[in-house]
């Protein structure tokens, strides 16, 4: 995978919880882990996106898109 450079800005606090984590070898580097937590919190977005999405749905309206075609069928399914 191709990677690029960036610089960011962290607070002393953060940048001194990030020197601890290295050396108890939770990370290899400081770079390791910064990317790590960015690829992590871009997949949480991405499930929350996805959430709100699916929070969008019409239920009812896509229970009668499941039911389509089912007719007789229907009636021998399980209520659930």
């Amino acid at each position: 995978m191709s990677s690029a450079k960036i610089a960011i800005s962290l607070g002393k606090d953060a940048l001194r919880r990030l020197d601890e984590l290295v050396e108890s070898g939770a990370a290899s580097s400081r770079s390791k882990l910064v990317q790590e937590a960015i690829e992590e919190k871009l997949g949480r977005l991405g499930r929350q996106r996805l959430a709100q999405e699916c929070a969008k749905l019409d239920l009812q309206a896509e229970q009668a898109l499941a039911d389509v075609g089912l007719g007789e069928d229907l009636a021998a399914w399980p209520s659930y």
